[in-house]
């Protein structure tokens, strides 16, 4: 499942293996609609530098709905000493991730 496998790749901080499930045009919105940036080479840009800083970077899944090719991700992410729960909705086009919602 793509969603688990760009999950483990966040969790190993190893950006190649966190990137290959993402379309090369990946949208990444805040929910319910504002979009934050287009394209994995943006999404390189910014979760690299993450990977490399944040020793302590994880994310445990709480609870995953699956609906048709809809990945619903309820999570507690750990980084920096701190521990937050967020939610990402992912959407799969083609066999790729083609767009993520943060709800916030």
């Amino acid at each position: 499942m793509l969603a688990q496998e760009q999950l483990d790749g966040y969790n190993k901080r190893d950006i190649e293996a966190f990137l290959k499930p993402y379309a090369k045009n990946v949208k990444v919105y805040t929910y319910p609609d504002k979009l934050n940036y287009e394209g994995i080479e943006e999404m390189r840009k910014r979760y690299a530098p993450m990977f490399e800083k944040t020793k302590d970077l994880h994310c445990k899944i709480t609870s995953r709905i699956v609906k048709g090719n809809v990945v619903i991700d309820e999570e507690l992410v750990t980084a920096n000493g701190n521990t937050f729960k967020a939610v990402a909705i992912y959407e799969i086009t083609n066999g790729k991730i083609s767009s993520v919602r943060f709800v916030r």
